[in-house]
C-alpha cells in the first residue's frame, strides 16, 4: 500500500471516529442537551475534527507504522487527542462564553478508546496472522535495561525471526516483579534455571553490553546450567556504526568462555617498530600469520610481504587486506617454501625487510610423530634458512613464533620448536639482528584446534571426543596472541624468550561441556567420549622450563626468560645427519640434543 493511499484511509477513519465519539457523547447526555444551541454543536464538531488532524500531523501520527505500535505511540496519540479538546475549550470560550464540558469529556474518552483501539487492532491482526505461520522459540532476555528493551521490541516487530520474548532477568532488584513492554522481570541471574523450567524457555538472549569480561563469563556459566541455546546481541557500538542490526544475534564463542580481558597495546612502541617499515611474515596464510598481518596493517607499515606455501590461503588474506588497508599499505604475496633456502635469501635481498615474524611451521602433534623428518625439515631447517637469510640481509628484528610444547618437550613437534629456539639464540650471539622467540599455548579457532572439531561433532549430534578427562591446556584467542606477539617484537632487545601470560589452564572436558550446553543440548543428549591420550601428547603443558630464569614482566601479559647458550656443534651435527637416520634414531638424537641443552641450562642456573 502506498503512503498516499494509507494516509487517505487513516484520515478518513479518524474523521469518522471523531464524529462518532461526539455522537455517542451526545446520545448519553441527550435529555439535557437542549440547553446547547445547534451552532455550538456544529462548532464543537468542526473544531475537534480540525484540531485532531492538525495535532496528528504535528506529532507525525499518520507516518507511524501502527502494526508495530507500542505504549510510546499510544502516549503520543493521547497528547494529540487531549490538545485537540483543550483547543476546543479555548475557542468555544471565545465565541460562546459557554463550554459543553460533559460532551467534551465523553468525546475525549471515546476518541481515545476508538482511535487508540483502531491503531492497536492493526498490530493485533498482524500478530495473529504471523503467529499461525510457524511456532516461535520462547526467549528469556537477560538484561531489562535499554538494550534488553530494544531487542525485545525488535523481536516483537520481526515475526519472521520466529522468536517470542516472554520474560526478562535482571540483577537490579528495583525492576523485579515489574513489567517492561508487557514482559515480567522474574528476578536476578540466580533465577535463570528456575525461569527456564517454569516458562518452557527455548533460548536465552544476553543483552547487557556493559558487563565486564569476568561478569559475562559468570553469566555464561549460569546459562550453561539450563541446557538451552544461548545467544548474544551485538555490541552497542557495532549497532550504532551499522555493522550489525540489533536483532542479529550471535552464538556464544569459545573465547567468550575464557573470561580474558582485552589486551591494551603500547601503540606508540609498536608504531615505532613497524610504521613506514617493510614487514615480512612467513606462514601468512595461517591462523596466527594472517592475524599478525591484520593487526600490523593498522599501524601503516610501508609494505607487508605475505610468504606462504598454500596459494589459496595467501590469495584469501591478500584480498582481505587489500580491501581493508590497500590505500595505506602495499602487499606483496610470495608463494614459497621456507625449506627452499635459495628462495629465502632471494626474498630478503629483493624486499630488504626491517622486521620478520616467522609463523610458518608444522604444528600438528600426532602427524609430526608419524612424519618426524618433515617436522625437522620445516621447523628446524626452515627456521635456519629464514633466520640466516635475515642475518645476512641485516634485518633489524626477527620474531620466532614458538610454542608451550617447546618446554620439556614430549613430542617431535615440541622438540623441533625447542631446537628452533636454540638455533636463533645461537645465531643471535654474533648477529646484528635482534632474534627473539615468543611462546604461547593453544589458540582458539585455529585450524586443527579443538573448538572447530567440537562444533562439528555437536552439529552432527555427537559424540564429542576428548582424549582424557584430566587433560588441561592453556588457551588464548588468535587476535590476543597476535597482538602480544607484535608487542613482544616491539620490546625485543635480542636473544630473549618472551612468554605470554595464558591465564589459568582449562580442562578440555569442561570446555566441551560448556560448548554442548550453550548450543542448547545436555551432556545426556550429546555424549562425551574419552579416546585416550594420543602419541606425543602431554596431560598438561608448561610455559617455562623450571631451569629457565624468568627475569621480569616487561609488559602486561608478557614475561621474558633469559636465553642460555647451546652447543653449536651439537646442533650442527644433528642437522647434517638427520636425513640418514631412521625415525626411531632421529627421535633419540633429537631428544639427546635437547637433553644436552637442558643440562647446560641447569649448570647456568
Amino acid at each position: 500500500m502506498t503512503y498516499r493511499r494509507r494516509l487517505s484511509i487513516i484520515t478518513a477513519l479518524d474523521s469518522y471516529l471523531v464524529l462518532l465519539s461526539i455522537f455517542i457523547g451526545y446520545q448519553l447526555i441527550l435529555p439535557s442537551y437542549e440547553l446547547y444551541p445547534s451552532e455550538m454543536l456544529l462548532m464543537t464538531s468542526l473544531i475537534l475534527l480540525g484540531a485532531q488532524h492538525l495535532f496528528a500531523h504535528c506529532f507525525h501520527l499518520y507516518k507511524k507504522v501502527w502494526e508495530y505500535a507500542s505504549v510510546g505511540e499510544l502516549c503520543v496519540l493521547l497528547k494529540s487527542i487531549t490538545l485537540s479538546h483543550l483547543a476546543a475549550v479555548f475557542i468555544e470560550l471565545l465565541f460562546f462564553q459557554n463550554v459543553p464540558v460533559r460532551l467534551l469529556c465523553l468525546s475525549w474518552l471515546f476518541q481515545l478508546l476508538l482511535i487508540g483501539g483502531s491503531r492497536m487492532m492493526w498490530r493485533i491482526i498482524r500478530e495473529q496472522v504471523n503467529k499461525g505461520s510457524k511456532e516461535s522459540a520462547r526467549a528469556l532476555i537477560i538484561g531489562a535495561g535499554s538494550a534488553g528493551s530494544l531487542i525485545a521490541k525488535q523481536l516483537f516487530q520481526k515475526h519472521e525471526l520466529n522468536i517470542e520474548p516472554v520474560a526478562f532477568i535482571d540483577d537490579d532488584k528495583t525492576k523485579h516483579r515489574l513489567e517492561i513492554m508487557g514482559l515480567p522481570v522474574l528476578g536476578g541471574k540466580d533465577e535463570i534455571v528456575h525461569a527456564v523450567r517454569q516458562m518452557n524457555i527455548d533460548m536465552i538472549i544476553i543483552a547487557i553490553p556493559s558487563l565486564t569480561v569476568s561478569q559475562m563469563q559468570e553469566m555464561y556459566k549460569a546459562c550453561a546450567q539450563t541446557g538451552v541455546k544461548t545467544q548474544i546481541m551485538p555490541k552497542i557500538d557495532e549497532i550504532l556504526l551499522g555493522r550489525h542490526p540489533v536483532d542479529q544475534l550471535r552464538e556464544v564463542k569459545a573465547e567468550d568462555l575464557l573470561g580474558r580481558e582485552p589486551v591494551q597495546l603500547d601503540t606508540s612502541e609498536i608504531s615505532n617498530t613497524v610504521k613506514d617499515r617493510v614487514v615480512l611474515v612467513t606462514g601468512a596464510g595461517g591462523s596466527i600469520g594472517s592475524e599478525i598481518c591484520r593487526q600490523i596493517s593498522k599501524f601503516k607499515p610501508k609494505s607487508i610481504i605475505l610468504v606462504g606455501h598454500g596459494e589459496n590461503s595467501i590469495h584469501s588474506i591478500l584480498l582481505e587486506l587489500t580491501e581493508k588497508f590497500g590505500t595505506n599499505v602495499s602487499y606483496y604475496p610470495e608463494i614459497a617454501d621456507i625449506q627452499d633456502r635459495e628462495k629465502m635469501f632471494l626474498l630478503m635481498e629483493r624486499y630488504k625487510p626491517n622486521v620478520i615474524y616467522h609463523a610458518a611451521a608444522h604444528k600438528h602433534v600426532p602427524l609430526m610423530e608419524k612424519c618426524p623428518k618433515e617436522a625437522v625439515k620445516n621447523n628446524i631447517l626452515g627456521t635456519k634458512n629464514v633466520a640466516e637469510a635475515a642475518d645476512q640481509a641485516g634485518v633489524e628484528t626477527f620474531v620466532l613464533i614458538s610454542s608451550d610444547k617447546a618446554v620439556n618437550p614430549a613430542n617431535i613437534m615440541g622438540a623441533t620448536k625447542r631446537f628452533a629456539e636454540m638455533l636463533i639464540m645461537n645465531l643471535g650471539k654474533t648477529s646484528k639482528t635482534k632474534f627473539v622467540a615468543v611462546r604461547f599455548g593453544n589458540v582458539l579457532g585455529s585450524r586443527g584446534s579443538v573448538i572447530p572439531i567440537f562444533k562439528k561433532q555437536i552439529a552432527k549430534g555427537g559424540p564429542v571426543t576428548v582424549t582424557h578427562q584430566d587433560m588441561t591446556r592453556y588457551f588464548m584467542t588468535i587476535p590476543e596472541a597476535s597482538r602480544l606477539v607484535i608487542q613482544a617484537g616491539a620490546l625485543a632487545k635480542g636473544r630473549q624468550i618472551f612468554v605470554l601470560d595464558m591465564g589459568d589452564p582449562v580442562k578440555i572436558v569442561d570446555l566441551a561441556k560448556n560448548l554442548i550446553q550453550l548450543s542448547g543440548y545436555t551432556t545426556d543428549q550429546i555424549k562425551i567420549e574419552f579416546t585416550g591420550i594420543r602419541p606425543g601428547e602431554k596431560m598438561y603443558e608448561e610455559l617455562l622450563n623450571q631451569n629457565e630464569v624468568l627475569a621480569e614482566q616487561v609488559f602486561p601479559k608478557i614475561h621474558v626468560g633469559k636465553a642460555v647458550d647451546a652447543e653449536w656443534t651439537v646442533l650442527k651435527t644433528f642437522m647434517e645427519e638427520f636425513m640418514y637416520l631412521s625415525d626411531c634414531e632421529l627421535r633419540d638424537r633429537l631428544f639427546s640434543a635437547i637433553g644436552q641443552h637442558e643440562k647446560k641450562l641447569v649448570t647456568a642456573h
